[in-house]
């Protein structure tokens, strides 16, 4: 009955059904049709319900209709003739039989030849009420077929010679019938004539007693309303075609319901029971180094023209669970992405349409696509992140060796000389201990002189400062306590710069213009996309992070430049412009690995994995899953990602190696140099001008011949003394008039605490 199919269908959970029905004149029984009809509301479902035209037994047209509505589960009300012809189309027409589930009303599923659909894959539910548990039917059964038996007709698909329901509740009629008249008083049948109206008056006594019999026939338990004269309490067995034959599957009575009896062979049950010898056919789309074309010089046919990350897994896969395979590119080279019309595209299209049994790539599961398919258990975790080219050194100028420090550092550093060096010489001319005797030979000298001048102090600050030290040496404790605090600054300061003009150098050639996602959505210089119809594209459009749809109204106002065809073409484009392609990071990082050219900015924005598509309700699913669980606890898929990931020519010590100083590093410190010898030059010539003046204003000379003497004298390299210009000769003068002298001359000549006295004739030249 319909009410037995549809509650059949209801509680294998599908929830789109067709029901195909022949169309014919004769009396169709409204309860079926009734039942038909209020089905949607009853059980939740969407039913659509076709009609066959009665002058013809071709349903290609209906099929091809059903298979562009995408509707692969069907009700076939219609008897076990017509439902033979059906399943012929059915596994002729190129519809996938493994993904379509039917549902014969007919009781005589037994009566088609069901051998050529067995290991087809088909899914096919059908009703059966002869009692095959009880011998006496089953012997019952076999004499008929002995006994008509007759030659068989291929084209029918039909087995001849079983016994139909018709036959059985025919059978079982005339035996109630039997059983009753027996039972029955002593009635005389009068002879009846088919023109009259007038009925048997021993009739309704008769009715009387077949309403009250009870037998066990070939239907089961035969009894009757003793009101309604309708048979109750009989029971429907539920079979599925296996690949054994039609097996019992459950039972259906009137009273009871539905009960499915089928337990699932989990314990001990081999993953490969469904897919043992099958023939899969695969879609995927290139894409490096999951799927690419395998370089040789001879010519590829068929799966050998490929190789990758998932070509390996898949042939992993298969060696696990037994099937075999064809590949196919997906004819658009998209992914599948869901359009405003709720069409799909890509290979999630190929697996709705079941034009492919299985979508083996670089496939991101998402909520829209679960929706549409099934997807195996993630075989590797990646997220959305940032591709791009990888920046060149900065320009600095010629002043860079100053960047390590920022300008208030420097600022600050000379306020502290400064500083450190007017202090240094306010201490040192206040403390007494700073002072020392000029000539400690002559007792009764009462001259003491003190190094730590003006210039001094700043002197001693600069060779501090440049670790250079100096010949001035601060005797008092002040005036050490300054000078040690200032060598430990600039210990500090020194150490620091060299440490970070190291470290600046290197991160000056991984500056890049952003670092996030964020620094993207903020600016409108550097262009950025994603692969059009990806998941990373309905990322953005359905995120309602407001960064993110800042980010999405850029490119979906700028579509004809910020979307690509393909990742392909999004890395031609970030080489060869400014533009930032995002998109999942284990391509990135495998990207990144071949072309040094390449880098990835910033983290990971989301977390999501790549699974193994399938048709929704694809038995293979859970199958896939596990299989993909084993190679990844054994770590097989580890090595896999290794093999195509690693070996890349672009090593990790080359990509963040310190590049070599060039002249636009460098050059401010030359023009430092260039700049001090100059000002030495200018000072030199005044100290000489001045000097030279004064000498000659003294001695009354030219100035003219004066400095054209000295002139000449300062470039004769080959003598190293000169006397002063008022040429006086040496003389021999007595000791204490060497002291004389010294106490005249020596307060240029600092230290002479130690110094010997010497009573011997000296000469002086003045």
């Amino acid at each position: 009955s319909s009410d037995s199919s549809m509650s059949v269908w209801y509680t294998i959970f599908f929830k789109v059904v067709a029901a195909v029905r022949p169309h014919s004149t004769n009396n169709i029984p409204a309860i079926i049709l009734q039942e038909l009809i209020m089905a949607p509301s009853r059980y939740n479902i969407r039913l659509k319900i076709r009609q066959l035209p009665l002058d013809t037994t071709d349903t290609r047209p209906l099929l091809k209709e059903m298979k562009r509505s995408r509707e692969f589960r069907i009700i076939f009300d219609c008897s076990h003739i017509m439902a033979a012809q059906i399943l012929k189309q059915v596994s002729s027409y190129s519809v996938k039989v493994m993904h379509t589930h039917i549902i014969l009303s007919s009781d005589d599923l037994m009566a088609i030849n069901l051998e050529p659909y067995r290991f087809c894959g088909v899914n096919m539910t059908g009703f059966r009420i002869l009692n095959v548990d009880n011998p006496q039917v089953v012997s019952i059964v076999e004499k008929w077929s002995l006994e008509r038996q007759i030659p068989p007709k291929p084209d029918s698909g039909l087995l001849e010679g079983i016994m139909t329901t018709d036959a059985a509740l025919t059978y079982d009629a005339v035996h109630i019938v039997s059983v009753s008249y027996q039972h029955a008083p002593q009635m005389t049948v009068n002879s009846l004539q088919c023109h009259r109206h007038k009925p048997w008056r021993f009739g309704g006594r008769f009715m009387s007693f077949i309403k009250e019999s009870h037998w066990d026939g070939l239907t089961g338990r035969l009894c009757f309303n003793k009101t309604t004269g309708l048979r109750t309490d009989f029971d429907l067995d539920i079979v599925s075609l296996k690949e054994e034959g039609l097996q019992k599957v459950g039972k259906w009575s009137a009273s009871g319901g539905l009960n499915i009896t089928e337990v699932p062979r989990q314990n001990g049950m081999n993953i490969t029971d469904s897919l043992s010898n099958r023939s899969l056919v695969i879609t995927t789309i290139l894409e490096e180094p999951y799927v690419m074309l395998k370089r040789s010089d001879k010519a590829l046919v068929g799966n050998d023209r490929f190789e990758g990350f998932c070509i390996d897994l898949l042939k992993e896969l298969a060696s696990i669970l037994g099937f075999s395979y064809e590949i196919h590119l997906v004819p658009d080279g998209k992914y599948g992405f869901q359009d405003d019309k709720g069409q799909w595209n890509g290979m999630i299209k190929e697996l709705m349409e079941h034009r492919a049994d299985l979508a083996v790539a670089p496939l991101t599961i998402t909520f829209m696509r679960e929706k549409a398919i099934d997807f195996s258990k993630p075989f590797l975790n990646t997220g959305i992140s940032i591709l791009y080219r990888r920046p060149n050194s900065t320009n600095s100028g010629f002043f860079s060796f100053l960047n390590p420090m920022t300008p208030d550092i420097w600022v600050y550093i000379l306020l502290a000389y400064l500083g450190v060096s007017c202090v240094l010489f306010v201490i040192a001319r206040f403390s007494p201990y700073e002072w020392y005797d000029a000539h400690p030979c002559n007792p009764g000298s009462d001259v003491v002189e003190n190094n730590f001048t003006l210039l001094n102090s700043f002197w001693f600050g600069v060779g501090s400062l440049m670790q250079q030290g100096s010949e001035l040496m601060p005797k008092a404790l002040s005036t050490r306590i300054i000078g040690g605090i200032w060598w430990f600054f600039t210990l500090i300061i020194i150490s620091s710069y060299t440490a970070n003009l190291a470290a600046f150098l290197t991160v000056e050639r991984m500056d890049s213009p952003v670092d996030s996602a964020d620094d993207l959505a903020k600016q409108t210089k550097i262009e950025y996309g994603v692969v059009k119809d990806g998941a990373t594209m309905s990322f953005f459009k359905k995120s309602r992070v407001s960064t993110f749809e800042k980010m999405w109204a850029f490119m979906s106002s700028r579509q004809s430049t910020s979307f690509v065809k393909s990742i392909e073409d999004g890395i031609q484009r970030v080489l060869k412009s400014d533009y930032a392609l995002l998109m999942e990071s284990t391509t990135i990082e495998y990207v990144t690995r071949i072309n040094c050219n390449l880098t990835q900015v910033g983290g990971i924005i989301d977390s999501k994995g790549y699974g193994i598509g399938t048709p929704k309700g694809s038995p293979y699913r859970d199958k896939i899953t596990i299989a993909i669980l084993g190679i990844l606890e054994d770590g097989r898929l580890h090595m896999l990602k290794e093999k195509w990931w690693s070996g890349s020519s672009c090593l990790e010590d080359e990509r963040y190696e310190t590049g070599p100083m060039g002249i636009q590093n460098l050059g401010g410190i030359f023009i430092v140099l260039a700049s001090g010898l100059v000002l030495s030059v200018f000072v030199a010539i005044g100290e000489f001008i001045y000097k030279l003046r004064k000498n000659t204003e003294r001695e009354q000379r030219s100035f003219c011949n004066a400095v054209m003497e000295e002139i000449k004298l300062s470039f004769t390299c080959e003598r190293r003394v000169k006397h002063k210009l008022h040429r006086q000769p040496p003389a021999s003068v007595k000791t204490d008039a060497v002291i004389n002298m010294h106490s005249f001359n020596d307060h240029r000549l600092p230290g002479k605490d130690n110094m010997s006295c010497k009573t011997a004739m000296t000469p002086v030249f003045p």
